[in-house]
């Protein structure tokens, strides 16, 4: 390995001489490239702590998934992409260590450089790298992959790989990226985890459309079987070149994945409970608290667990679309929080097995949640101090609590108050504004859970004279409708990270407010937001880096972009006790990919 590294270091210089390039001075190779700090596990490793190395071979996993799909490719805006394609068929250069905030080790690439400015990111291919029809991973099919994605790809990859100023083969296995000008920390991390895919089996003519075609990947699973909106089978493959390196050492178990689709939340549970998939990560407390009660439990060939991770909680939210002029003023948006009723939806629905979210950093480090504006954060904040909210600047923000009773009479007089504040007023108990309309607006839920909890809150605005229709609509109308921003409020939820990045840009940022496809579901253009990204990104250090995500969190809070809901403190997950996984799970929490088949 060490030779290889040498030989392509000494290849890759001789072509720049010989073109007579006049580049950065390269940086010498290395096994990872981490955010912030320094990797955690050397270049000898044996492998990662959250895998078990002598984990048995074979068997299926079956995993029930709730929804459907009409697509195999993943990279594109149309269509509903199966689960399973990123990762187990198709890989990127590097790969997380799981275990860490945001650190890449070697996959396809072998190593990586850069220099301490960032400005210039090149990716050494394993010399054993191939895909599954045997034909190697090549510099030309890295050039290409990016040069599509930019192209054609989802909106993250056009918006991050745009800033790349010129992409090269600079050796025999060597692609060079010229970052300069792109100010972006974070971008070598994001081009090592570009998928890579090949040039000479995908047309890109006809890469934007829906297909069910197989994928030609390199990963360690292939397509095997495809059943269009009901399953999907990937089989291991024999010949994966990647199955002795160390990051991968203990993980891809069984012969064969499986991924059965399900229409709707009850049909998903009882298939559970006669078997026909293996893992359950249960969403519903009601659920988790009478509804295991069924033989299988009984006679412990189904075992529940409590499992904690150290991410931040999920964000969860009914979120107003901006986009729409009955949610611009943030007085209404005030209000409408306001009349969210946790305490009794909690108490009476979820057999008070939630927590109340607040941040959008929620239980970590990030979270500014609680925490007076530091130094750092108030500096960077001085800009735009009007947009930020006086409580949650000063760390006494909370969200509205009732007395639980289902009818808090102060809440709804202040909330009225603030109604009437922005122009609204009691007819009949009929809320209209100045120009006498109603106070109406459509809440698009895609599942009979988040049916449930929008008919619920629909009463409880009720009791201030608005009226909120919920339509429920299925899996396809309703991502469509997501795409395309076609709602006026809707349940989303936001999954963090310790290490947020350039996808905060993708979720929060002006630009994809206009762009479809992102993850901007409000419609949010906020000069604060993008600042507070900018310094996030351009962060050198632990310590800066979390001071610009406290203010990042603080901007949003003070947005009033959704009413925030609520969070299971730790995950719940059953399975049939045929299914074996590490004593040691992952800072992100249980993963498929370390789990195995236990002998009978």
């Amino acid at each position: 390995m060490v030779r290889h590294v040498v030989a392509t270091t000494l290849l890759a210089a001789s072509v720049l001489a010989a073109v007579g390039a006049a580049l950065p001075a390269r940086a010498m190779p290395a096994h990872a490239i981490a955010m912030h700090g320094q990797p955690a596990m050397p270049p000898e490793m044996v492998e990662p702590a959250y895998a078990n190395p002598r984990a048995p071979k074979g068997g299926r996993l079956v995993q029930g998934m709730l929804g459907t799909f009409d697509s195999l490719n993943p990279f594109i805006v149309l269509g509903l992409s199966a689960t399973g394609i990123r990762g187990y068929v198709v890989e990127s250069l590097l790969t997380r260590g799981l275990d860490e905030p945001f650190t890449l080790y070697g996959l396809l690439a072998q190593s990586v450089e850069t220099d301490d400015e960032r400005t210039f990111v090149t990716f050494n291919l394993d010399p054993r790298a191939t895909f599954s029809d045997g034909r190697p991973v090549t510099p030309e099919d890295v050039v290409f992959s990016f040069r599509l994605l930019r192209d054609k790809g989802r909106p993250n990859h056009r918006t991050y790989y745009r800033k790349v100023k010129a992409v090269a083969i600079t050796g025999a296995r060597s692609v060079r990226f010229d970052l300069t000008g792109a100010d972006d920390r974070e971008l070598p991390l994001i081009l090592g985890l570009m998928p890579v895919l090949p040039r000479h089996a995908v047309d890109p003519d006809t890469f934007e459309r829906t297909s069910l075609a197989p994928p030609l990947g390199s990963g360690p699973y292939l397509v095997t079987e495809v059943r269009p909106g009901e399953s999907l089978v990937l089989r291991r493959d024999p010949d994966y070149w990647g199955r002795d390196l160390a990051i991968t050492r203990g993980l891809n178990n069984f012969d064969e994945v499986r991924f059965d689709y399900y229409r709707d939340a009850n049909t998903h549970f009882e298939a559970f409970k006669r078997g026909l998939y293996d893992v359950r990560v249960e969403t519903d407390p009601g659920r988790w608290a009478s509804g295991y009660d069924f033989p299988a439990v009984r006679d412990g060939h189904v075992v529940r667990a409590t499992v904690a991770d150290g991410l931040p909680k999920p964000v969860t939210g009914l979120v107003f679309n901006l986009r729409r002029p009955v949610f611009s003023d943030p007085r209404v948006r005030e209000a409408l929080i306001e009349l969210f009723d946790f305490e009794w939806l909690n108490a009476n629905y979820y057999f008070g097995a939630y927590r109340r979210t607040g941040s959008f950093f929620e239980g970590s480090e990030l979270s500014a949640l609680g925490r007076p504006a530091s130094d750092a954060e108030r500096q960077l904040l001085a800009p735009f101090a009007a947009a930020i909210r006086p409580d949650v600047m000063d760390g006494s923000y909370r969200p509205p609590v009732t007395d639980g009773s289902g009818r808090d009479r102060d809440r709804l007089r202040h909330a009225l108050e603030t109604l009437a504040a922005a122009g609204y007023r009691l007819d009949g108990g009929v809320l209209r504004g100045a120009d006498g309309t109603p106070f109406a607006f459509e809440i698009l839920v895609g599942t009979k859970d988040q049916e449930r909890l929008a008919l619920a809150y629909a009463r409880m605005v009720r009791r201030a004279g608005i009226s909120a229709e919920v339509r429920l609509v299925d899996n396809v109308q309703y991502d469509r409708r997501l795409q395309t921003y076609d709602y006026d409020m809707m349940p989303f939820t936001w999954t963090q990270s310790l290490s947020p990045g350039n996808e905060q840009a993708f979720y929060f940022g002006s630009t994809a407010a206009d762009a479809l496809g992102t993850r901007n579901y409000m419609g949010a253009k906020n000069p604060a937001v993008d600042a507070m990204i900018e310094a996030m990104l351009a962060a050198r250090d632990r310590a800066s880096f979390v001071s610009a995500v406290h203010a990042l969190d603080r901007c949003l809070i003070s947005g009033l972009y959704m009413i925030p809901l609520f969070h299971l403190p730790e995950q719940r997950i059953a399975r049939w006790k045929y299914i074996g996984w590490p004593e040691h799970s992952s800072l992100n929490g249980p993963l498929p990919e370390s789990w195995w088949r236990v002998a009978p």
